[in-house]
């Protein structure tokens, strides 16, 4: 009789493993977007190297960790497998040009996604932001023409997907401070059809208050020659995938609490200094690799903004 009352040896086999989740290894591949889990760091891969993997963050700054370490890509935890395919680091883009030029080259700079190469377009470079990248040309003289945007993480989102298309065009974008100002600042621009005026707005609603601001500005004497859209969004961050920070949906905040801290208190995040909310942004920023890490209402009025400050004259 072969009847084992007692079943099989609990100590045979792999039993240390047993429930524990295996964590997946991903061939490591250059512009691969991961974060140091246990600092936060997040930034793309430009080399290995000594049995490190150097990884450089939205404003051009690196910082090396252990191959053999555990990342976060796209929220989830994984190991690093030997790549596929050399890891190198490109040269660095050129220096600021001149005043009153845009700086960097065309293909893009410390700041803005790196282009990448495609098969499936024989090879071509292609932008973040979509765009075949124009290689080897410098960045044109700025034109008189200006996108607008309300605060800095705007302006440093556009930069990272758009700003080798803008160094192409000509195109500046300059921070408002708010939507508050934006009268003040058409009326010191003087805009005319030679120096046309595109304008980003955040949480652009019926009944909002920056829908007012809007409206006003486009019936008044500036309208002939401004354009302004926006976005539904409370704020620029939630322009950004939630998918890209491991999320179903970004957390529904009360309007009695600041957004921003809200969101990083919902998240788990420090929240009690600006300092705090700096580095929540560079956080959420370094996840955004290409435009298909966005939302298509914010894709489309960029676009649309691009442009109407470009067209050429009638």
């Amino acid at each position: 009789m072969d009847d084992d009352r007692y079943g099989s040896d609990v100590l045979s086999g792999d039993w240390r493993s047993r429930g524990v989740k295996k964590v997946r290894q991903v061939p490591l591949e250059r512009d691969m977007v991961l974060e140091d889990p246990a600092t936060g760091w997040a930034g793309a891969v430009v080399r290995l190297e000594a049995g490190n993997v150097e990884l450089e963050d939205w404003k051009g700054r690196t910082r090396s960790f252990p191959f053999s370490g555990q990342f976060l890509l796209e929220g989830e935890l994984v190991t690093l497998g030997r790549p596929q395919a050399p890891v190198g680091r490109r040269g660095v883009p050129g220096a600021a040009g001149p005043a009153g030029a845009a700086t960097g080259t065309a293909a893009g700079r410390p700041g803005s996604a790196p282009a990448v190469r495609h098969a499936s377009d024989g090879g071509r470079l292609r932008t973040a932001s979509g765009s075949f990248a124009v290689e080897q040309q410098r960045a044109r003289v700025a034109l008189p023409s200006r996108i607008m945007v309300e605060g800095k993480h705007d302006a440093e989102l556009v930069e990272k997907v758009w700003g080798a298309d803008l160094r192409v065009e000509g195109v500046v974008v300059e921070e408002l401070s708010g939507v508050d100002n934006l009268a003040s600042v058409l009326d010191e621009f003087q805009p005319s059809r030679d120096r046309r005026v595109g304008v980003l707005v955040d949480h652009l609603v019926p009944g909002s208050k920056e829908s007012r601001f809007a409206d006003a500005v486009m019936r008044g004497k500036w309208g002939a020659h401004v354009l302004v859209v926006g976005h539904p969004f409370v704020d620029v961050w939630q322009s950004v995938k939630p998918s890209r920070l491991g999320l179903a949906a970004w957390p529904v905040i009360p309007r009695s609490i600041e957004w921003k801290k809200g969101i990083c208190q919902a998240l788990g995040w420090p929240h009690a200094e600006q300092a705090d909310i700096a580095r929540a942004w560079q956080r959420i920023l370094g996840r955004v690799r290409t435009f298909a890490d966005l939302e298509p209402q914010l894709l489309g009025r960029v676009e649309e903004l691009i442009d109407f400050v470009t067209e050429p004259r009638g």
